[in-house]
């Protein structure tokens, strides 16, 4: 009885002890609210704005200078409103922009310039709205995109349009959770490949796809979601859920550079495979003997066969596609190649026939009989009259000459002699000396004349100059042989040597295959075209080649007998390497690396590569090299591929 007594009595006294605790302080809060009240009914509700507290106003709005809510100074509402219970904070909360803090709204909504979701600054809810328990902030994170805001989630994962971790806008996590401590980030560290986004991994280790080096990510989500963003993969979309903060890029690039990086290990030669190296698919400069990783990326080195025999890709074609491509063959046969040149020439002036006439005195030209050039003169033609009082004393001394000869014949001979050879080592001509023996008279204007025929290239005189020795009066060329000057590529001058045949044509005079011989091989090539010069002579006799005229030249060097030759159709020159086609069977089809040498008469000498009674194809065989080399290309892949998946190990994906 007296237990069932105690048992009752502990309540009943709890309740009066609860009773007078609570009675005093609803009676001074409905003393204070009732004050606050009244004085809210006789003053009007005021407005101002949180950056600009000089703008204020009676009725809610925006601010007219940062375009903010204006916010209200009354702190406590009716207890009418109210019904005397605390004020519910969720109703009046704030809710702001994380990019744009000064966009402010009194609901909830999306801020009009990044179109990101409003926040809020309320960070503790009413405790009649949670049963008077702590919300559980795990279950109702909101994830989002740092890329697409309107990507939203209630749980971890990956963004659908760029695979980005979404991240949470919850800053701090439950106590209770996480033991009061923070949680070690090393521990939960998430790893991806650079260039394949979506492989990651808990751990450090290598892409499987290209084998690069996982970097860790810096992650941002919050602590009691962590562990299980390694394994969630969401996409769903959620609307309407809250955006928070951005992730940060500065410490994933300090992680990525921190890396430790791995270096080659140097390894004894196989003197088997002397020429496979190993090249970096991502950095072609990074090259190693032996198998390894590129010390950049971390990608395995690929084999790669440096001058070896490359395997053989035959092709398949239909006959009727044969016929629809228009593939037409010939056979490799041994046969003799003539080495000619075929190339094109200029006609020059014969330099053995151009003359001079130049005058070895003083004097004045008195009479001028060549007034232009070109003006055909011939041989003993009068040219010009020239005044000289050098030639006058000349004259006289040859006179005295003679008139000694009458009275001393030893000595006058002899002074005789002096006195012509001095006149005709002046230039006087010997009918001029003649005449001055058989008149006995002075020649003041004496006569010069044409020494050969030929047209006057050159006239740097007129009638009454002062002339002096050394100055070209006249320039006359004969053209009764002229010569012709041929270029022929450099690697072709081991054909050709002095005294080879040559045909000239030269089909705007209707001269056809004038024979004739290399008369001379320039010892030096030409500084801007590379070629070599080879002079030909050719007569001339109609003198209807002129300088200056281009005609076609062939020059034979002689035959090369007994050579492997295909057509050079044939041939597929790609600059580093020269192939064929070359067909194996009727409807099968390689392509051949050949060597060629000497190229003549359409037809390619043939060195290495080819054997006497192989069909080539000198028509449509651009096609088939084409499908040999992407062919070719897919094996090597494939091959490569099958050697990577047998040699690696796999990864775990998260």
């Amino acid at each position: 009885m007296s237990l069932f007594k105690s048992k009752v009595a502990s309540p009943l006294i709890c309740a009066l002890t609860l009773t007078m605790a609570v009675t005093p302080q609803l009676s001074y809060s409905q003393s204070a609210e009732t004050k606050q009240h009244a004085h809210a009914h006789q003053h009007e509700s005021k407005y101002y704005c949180p950056m600009h507290p000089e703008v204020t106003s009676h009725e809610p709005g925006r601010c007219p200078e940062c375009k903010m809510f204006l916010v209200s100074d009354q702190k406590d509402t009716d207890d009418q409103e109210t019904g005397n219970k605390p004020i519910d904070n969720a109703a009046v909360a704030n809710y702001y922009c994380p990019m744009h803090p000064e966009v402010t709204s009194h609901k909830p909504g999306r801020c009009p310039e990044c179109k990101m979701f409003l926040v809020s600054v309320q960070k503790d809810t009413d405790d009649q709205e949670t049963g008077n328990k702590p919300i559980d902030n795990a279950a109702v994170a909101n994830y989002y995109c740092p890329m697409h805001p309107e990507v939203t989630s209630h749980e971890p994962g990956r963004c659908p349009e760029c695979k980005m971790f979404l991240v949470s806008d919850q800053k701090d996590t439950d106590d209770q959770e996480t033991g009061n401590k923070p949680i070690d980030n090393a521990a939960v560290a998430n790893y991806y490949c650079p260039m394949h986004p979506e492989v990651t991994s808990h751990e450090p280790g290598r892409c499987p796809e290209c084998k690069m080096f996982l970097v860790k990510e810096e992650e941002e989500e919050t602590a009691n979601n962590q562990v299980q963003a390694l394994s969630a993969h969401s996409t769903d979309e959620h609307a309407g859920h809250n955006h928070g903060a951005q992730s940060a890029t500065s410490d994933t690039a300090d992680s990525i550079l921190s890396q430790p990086k791995p270096e080659l290990i140097p390894a004894a030669k196989n003197t088997d495979d002397g020429g496979v190296k190993y090249v970096c698919p991502m950095h072609p400069h990074v090259v190693s003997d032996v198998p390894s990783s590129c010390p950049i990326c971390g990608m395995d080195l690929e084999k790669v066969v440096v001058g070896g025999a490359a395997e053989e890709v035959v092709v398949g074609v239909s006959g009727g596609m044969q016929q629809a491509l228009g593939m037409r063959s010939e056979q490799v046969n041994k046969g003799t190649l003539w080495k000619l040149v075929k190339t094109i020439g200029t006609v020059e002036y014969n330099e053995n026939n151009i003359g001079h006439n130049h005058t070895r005195v003083n004097g004045w030209i008195e009479t001028l009989m060549v007034h232009n050039v070109g003006q055909r003169v011939k041989k003993g033609q009068l040219l010009y009259e020239l005044y000289s009082p050098e030639l006058i004393n000349a004259q006289d001394d040859y006179m005295q000459a003679m008139d000694y000869l009458s009275q001393d014949k030893g000595r006058g001979k002899d002074l005789l002699r002096k006195a012509r050879l001095r006149l005709e080592l002046l230039g006087v001509d010997s009918a001029t000396i003649k005449q001055l023996e058989r008149t006995g008279k002075t020649i003041y204007r004496v006569p010069f004349y044409a020494e050969q025929d030929g047209f006057v290239s050159k006239l740097t005189v007129r009638h009454g100059m002062y002339v002096q020795p050394g100055d070209t009066l006249f320039e006359i060329v004969d053209l009764t042989s002229v010569w012709v000057i041929a270029d022929v590529f450099e690697n072709e001058q081991s054909w050709l040597e002095v005294g080879r045949p040559v045909e000239v044509t030269s089909a705007a005079q209707g001269l056809f295959d004038l024979e004739s011989n290399i008369d001379y091989i320039y010892p030096e090539l030409d500084p801007v075209t590379r070629a070599m010069r080879v002079r030909i002579k050719l007569d001339n006799p109609g003198k209807v080649l002129k300088p200056g005229t281009l005609v076609d030249v062939k020059l034979f060097g002689g035959p090369k007998r007994d050579v492997l030759s295909v057509p050079t159709e044939a041939l597929i020159l790609t600059g580093r390497e020269n192939r064929v086609v070359v067909q194996r069977d009727n409807n099968q089809f390689a392509s051949v690396p050949v060597k060629v040498g000497m190229i003549a008469q359409g037809k390619a000498e043939i060195i290495e590569g080819l054997n006497q009674g192989d069909k080539v194809i000198v028509s449509g065989q651009f096609l088939l090299d084409s499908e040999a080399s992407i062919q070719g290309s897919l094996q090597r892949l494939s091959g490569s591929n099958s050697s990577d998946d047998s040699s690696n190990a796999p990864h775990a994906h998260h």
